[in-house]
């Protein structure tokens, strides 16, 4: 009686385990915020192509993740909004990233553009609350030689930590208009209006993405790459090399 009472509580527990924890696999991916859409639905798509796996997403600033992975944070695969935050990662590993998509930015600005923003000229006007991504990740140095470019100073009232902070700012009213990227803008359909400016051309950002492990790594990198993936991406307003 006792043995098979033992038995049942071990069945019980197993039962409860997360998957990883009872035979299954674990893919650990560090992805920039502006991929959070997109790399969500491939991770969907890998796990369906690999049964028992488990895809473990951790969508940020590229700068912070980058400073996570090199402290000794565990991650299988990064996929990072510029090449500099790369090199940050894998410059003295010898780890050959590549590129797998570009993104450039719009003027973001809420449904009913109260300022009456329609270019990057309006962003210095008199009392435009404007928020930008701070400089030191990659949307916010991509605004910053997309303004110099316009040849246009802009005083943001706010520098958030990624660009789907930024965003925010401007969904929920606070900001009259940011920098965001257009696939940013394409996720937020409804909610804010997206303006294009020939400047951004100047300031598009590749995204690398890096195997940081065997086996599995490779395997995404690959899902991301294939037709598919390039797939899931165009459709999200990415352009793809």
């Amino acid at each position: 009686m006792f043995r098979r009472l033992s038995l049942l509580v071990v069945a019980v527990v197993l039962a409860g385990c997360a998957p990883g924890e009872a035979g299954g696999r674990e893919l650990t991916v560090f992805a920039a915020a502006s991929l959070t859409g997109t790399f969500t639905e491939l991770g969907k798509v890998f796990e369906a192509g690999h049964p028992g796996t488990r895809v473990r997403f951790n969508f940020g600033s590229s700068a912070t993740l980058a400073q996570q992975i090199t402290q000794g944070a565990p991650a299988d695969v990064f996929a990072s909004a510029s090449p500099a935050t790369m090199k940050a990662v894998t410059g003295s590993t010898g780890a050959a990233p590549v590129t797998f998509a570009r993104n450039r930015l719009e003027i973001a600005v809420p449904v009913a553009n109260p300022a009456g923003v329609d270019g990057p000229a309006d962003l210095a006007g008199p009392g435009v609350k404007v928020a930008l991504c701070a400089e030191q990740v990659p949307c916010g140095a991509a605004a910053a030689r997309a303004l110099e470019a316009a040849g246009v100073k802009v005083t943001p009232v706010t520098l958030e930590r990624d660009v789907k902070a930024t965003l925010t700012k401007v969904e929920l009213g606070e900001v009259d208009a940011a920098l965001v990227y257009r696939t940013d803008v394409i996720a937020a359909a409804g909610r804010v209006t997206g303006i294009g400016f020939p400047e951004a051309a100047r300031a598009v950002n590749d995204y690398p993405i890096v195997a940081l492990t065997s086996g599995l790594a490779g395997e995404f990198v690959g899902l991301v790459r294939s037709a598919r993936g390039r797939d899931v991406l165009t459709g999200a307003g990415f352009e793809v090399p």
